[in-house]
């Protein structure tokens, strides 16, 4: 009987001076912690965090016959319109953004927080370049428009529409936005 006491009591001092070390470990430390930051809504906000836009190709025909395939990110929502390429530091050639609209009508873009200079390429709904406007200048408020109704627009690095020979009225074929939906 006197063991069995012995080793319960020993037991239970191995139990209480565990506790105390944890408890100890666990004191309040002197820096409250900090608050929780919401996240950020403004779609323009250079931190905003939107969600992945969906991938598709733009096929565009040059003056000469050549096709030039582009790999864009597609925005097709009211907020990734908006947001476009703001913020971005590069843009890589063969690469753009593709804006969805619902209608054909007057397009205006303006690049602010846009840091890059870019060619607004405006499509019609019948997959025709209504105009292009070239080497955006990066940063302004200016809106840039061509003056005939698009229902889509493709941004590319500034320059590039003139460097492989796009023209209006050349003919535009989009691969894998078909099943998009366009909000308004």
């Amino acid at each position: 009987m006197k063991t069995s006491r012995r080793l319960g009591l020993v037991l239970l001092s191995l139990a209480l001076c565990a506790c105390q070390q944890e408890a100890q470990g666990r004191q309040p430390s002197s820096t409250p912690p900090a608050p929780v930051k919401p996240p950020v809504t403004d779609v323009t906000a250079k931190d905003y965090v939107g969600p992945t836009l969906p991938r598709a190709h733009v096929r565009l025909k040059d003056a000469f016959g050549g096709v030039h395939r582009v790999e864009v990110e597609v925005a097709a929502t009211r907020d990734s319109r908006e947001r476009g390429m703001m913020w971005r530091t590069e843009f890589a050639e063969g690469k753009g953004m593709l804006f969805l609209f619902p209608q054909e009508s007057m397009q205006g873009f303006w690049m602010r927080n846009t840091l890059i200079p870019l060619d607004i390429i405006f499509i019609t709904a019948d997959l025709r370049i209504a105009g292009i406007v070239s080497r955006a200048v990066p940063r302004s408020m200016e809106t840039r428009s061509v003056g005939a109704p698009s229902q889509y627009v493709l941004e590319v690095p500034g320059g590039w529409a003139e460097k492989v020979g796009l023209r209006k009225g050349s003919p535009v074929e989009f691969e894998g936005v078909s099943n998009l939906r366009i909000d308004p």
